[in-house]
């Protein structure tokens, strides 16, 4: 018997069902294009599997959209103003990682998120491959390795990537690392 992990999850797994469908793509041709096998990606559409959050890469960068792209396009619509309470929060089912969106438009988007410590989340490139990325430290200390360079970012510190590459967001503290993560659209980068 099969169980819907949770409301979110199951909103991503038919947002992710939907976005294949609007591209006329099997789930051979995702699973080829994002390196996620046929029956994970099965699975995740089917509510049957919490994604994880390099997962998610992988399925946003084969569609060409960033990870909160996708995340926003799975959640309802609401008011203009929503209480921090009454946020939707995705929980990464491997490592406890919370994201929330802040916000997402057509020009980029803003998204919070809180690593537990001693976890890691990797990112492949193809996520990062839609205009500028910054990544500012809110609370504690993050590690981050973009391709062979491993920063160490401290409360207040920012990070502005350059060309696309696989990273890794690293806690390796015994508390919580909070940071922003902002994209802004191609269009918009100058």
């Amino acid at each position: 018997m099969s169980i819907i992990v949770d409301d979110i999850s199951a909103r991503i797994g038919k947002r992710v069902a939907l976005e294949r469908e609007l591209r006329g793509w099997s789930l051979s041709e995702l699973a080829e294009r994002s390196g996620v096998s046929r029956a994970m990606i099965h699975k995740v559409e089917r509510g049957e599997s919490s994604p994880t959050a390099t997962l998610l890469g992988k399925l946003s960068g084969a569609f060409g959209l960033t990870v909160s792209t996708l995340i926003a396009r799975g959640e309802p619509r609401g008011t203009r103003v929503l209480a921090r309470d009454d946020q939707e929060l995705w929980v990464d089912p491997d490592t406890g990682y919370r994201r929330r969106q802040v916000i997402t438009t057509p020009a980029g988007d803003i998204t919070e998120i809180v690593m537990p410590p001693g976890k890691e989340v990797a990112v492949p490139a193809e996520s990062y491959d839609f205009g500028m990325h910054v990544v500012w430290v809110v609370e504690g200390v993050l590690t981050f390795v973009v391709g062979d360079t491993t920063h160490e970012l401290a409360a207040g510190d920012r990070l502005r990537m350059g060309d696309p590459a696989p990273v890794v967001y690293r806690n390796a503290s015994p508390h919580d690392v909070r940071y922003v993560v902002t994209v802004f659209s191609s269009s918009t980068d100058t």
